[in-house]
């Protein structure tokens, strides 16, 4: 069996998105005859056992630069200085740290973990036969890491980019520094002998920088022993859950909100039977929609719930609510959310923009709905909310079939596709 280093400064138990894409790469690229070793930061005692891991030590260079200032290094500025965050305006410290960060976080705030594991990375490479390496971001770091070692050792090399580097739409530094960093993404991507990233989309905007680069399309997917988890009852109450977090102005409730606001009023939605239900980071905007809506009895936050839990809570709720910002740029992006939901197999509600992958591909597979206007979402709960009082439950209509591509197992197929044709060459 072939070797193959996978560089992602996330892995689980940490549940965030990039360690999720490669712990199922690690996980199912055993079936199609590769051996993933990982190297990542320090994990907690309780981290999984199955994947061999390399664990470094992280410099943490937020964390020292709060120190200097007399503040807590695991805790967040506004936070310790008593700011509340606002949908709308930005404080005059968003606009300090910003502008902090241009320095202290370049090109992300992971980059202490730049030495470790180019060591850790070294060590391994000369002691034993890897055939070939991964890099995964966010962050950045773990691509400079890649291009160190690669430069060294000569080994076939893919760089995956789950979210663009410079081109990506949420990048909010400034022009000077763009411009910086862009030199930097194409000089360390130069020596990567292929580009990832997860939709086509996102692959064009990708092919603009990198001219002449293999760039390959792979989207994140779901674990397919978690769509066989036991089945759970589902809730009595006409329940819509959202897991994970919410992003002011971008990804939030606020067309869904106006639409219940506007069934119940019209008499077409009981407000005894249906029931919102938030599970993540506290938000403080959140809160003041909920009242802003009337929607006090209807809506929910439960907090950060373990990822197990939060499986079940997906599982017995007659909807899943995906929210998109409705922004043209965000029309190659899946987020990963999606894929989790279509593991527990329950209808999605998505509202979003006028169209994009996330649309084509609840689509193809009869997963859900997507709606772009207020309209659409009534029209959409108005349906599902009828079925659920003439059946007792939402009926789930999904195709297993067509949803099944969009496995964990068929991501680790194509990447293993990418990797047997470059250690062919």
């Amino acid at each position: 069996m072939k070797k193959i280093l996978i560089i992602s400064y996330h892995f689980p138990p940490n549940t965030a998105v990039g360690g999720l894409r490669i712990q199922g790469l690690a996980k199912y690229l055993r079936e199609f005859g590769w051996e993933a070793i990982i190297l990542t930061t320090a994990l907690p005692d309780n981290s999984n056992t199955q994947f061999r891991v390399i664990q470094t030590p992280y410099y943490d260079v937020i964390g020292v630069w709060k120190k200097r200032f007399g503040l807590k290094p695991d805790e967040g500025v506004k936070k310790q200085f008593g700011i509340s965050t606002s949908k709308n305006k930005r404080s005059l410290v968003d606009f300090i740290l910003t502008f902090l960060s241009e320095f202290i976080a370049y090109p992300d705030a992971q980059k202490g973990w730049y030495n470790y594991a180019v060591e850790a990375g070294s060590e391994l490479l000369s002691n034993e036969s890897i055939d070939a390496m991964i890099s995964s971001s966010k962050p950045e770091t773990c691509h400079l890491i890649a291009n160190k070692l690669k430069s060294k050792y000569k080994i076939p090399w893919i760089a995956d980019l789950r979210d663009l580097w410079t081109k990506n739409y949420y990048y909010n530094y400034s022009p000077i520094r763009k411009l910086r960093e862009k030199r930097l993404e194409i000089k360390t991507l130069s020596k990567a002998d292929a580009l990832v990233t997860v939709s086509i989309y996102l692959a064009e905007k990708l092919s603009t920088l990198h001219k002449g680069k293999h760039i390959y399309v792979i989207p994140n997917g779901y674990d397919p022993d978690e769509m066989n988890i036991s089945p759970v009852d589902l809730t009595t109450k006409f329940t819509i859950t959202h897991t994970g977090s919410l992003y002011q102005g971008k990804r939030d409730p606020a067309k869904l909100f106006e639409a219940i606001r506007d069934l119940i009023s019209e008499e077409k939605l009981n407000p005894n039977e249906i029931e919102v239900r938030f599970y993540g980071p506290p938000e403080d905007w959140l809160e003041n929609d909920i009242e802003r809506y009337g929607l006090q009895n209807n809506v929910n936050w439960y907090g950060i719930i373990p990822r197990k839990v939060a499986l079940e809570k997906q599982k017995e709720s007659q909807l899943l609510l995906l929210l998109l910002w409705d922004h043209p740029e965000e029309i190659g992006v899946y987020t990963a959310k999606i894929f989790e939901y279509l593991a527990a197999q329950r209808p999605i509600l998505a509202i979003g923009g006028p169209k994009g992958v996330v649309k084509d591909l609840l689509a193809e597979t009869n997963a859900g709905v997507y709606a772009t206007s207020v309209g659409d979402v009534k029209k959409a709960l108005k349906k599902f909310y009828d079925e659920y009082k003439l059946k007792g439950n939402v009926e789930y209509k999904g195709e297993r079939a067509k949803i099944d591509k969009y496995s964990q197992r068929e991501m680790a197929r194509k990447f293993a596709e990418v990797l047997d044709t470059l250690t062919r060459r």
